[in-house]
């Protein structure tokens, strides 16, 4: 399991650290303003459809096939490309967005947005309990 090392020093093999990542989410360094989480989506399954008002996201695919869809409603995704193993994805605040593995491997990338999203440690195993976290958080 990887601990997040955040506010402090960080140097890493981003590549080596994202593919040996096989929670659905996984803080890997939270600073004051800055976040970057690991990800493991599952053949057949997707982060979920979301909107962040907040902030930018840049995501990076380092294994998979995926499908990006954005747009300026959940149903109006007019932004639709598939992208792979190297592909950067970049999130324009206040764009509904969703990644989909569409490949027939776990989906492992990472994500750097700020502020950060997720408390510092955060391990979300799967995408369920990832979901159920989220839910909470919006009830409060």
């Amino acid at each position: 399991m990887t601990e997040d090392h955040g506010r402090q020093p960080y140097v890493v093999d981003v590549e080596d650290l994202t593919m040996s990542n096989d929670n659905f989410r996984t803080a890997a360094w939270t600073g004051q303003f800055l976040q970057m989480t690991l990800m493991s989506v599952e053949v057949g399954s997707e982060i979920g459809l979301e909107l962040h008002d907040d902030t930018d996201q840049f995501l990076r695919i380092e294994q998979g096939v995926a499908r990006v869809v954005m747009g300026d409603s959940p149903d109006n995704l007019t932004f639709d490309v598939t992208a792979e193993d190297d592909f950067a994805i970049f999130v324009p605040s206040g764009y509904w967005h969703n990644v989909i593995n569409m490949g027939d491997l776990p989906l492992k990338l990472y994500s750097i947005y700020a502020p950060s999203h997720h408390e510092a440690g955060t391990v979300h195993v799967t995408k369920a309990e990832a979901d159920e976290a989220e839910a909470l958080e919006h009830d409060h």
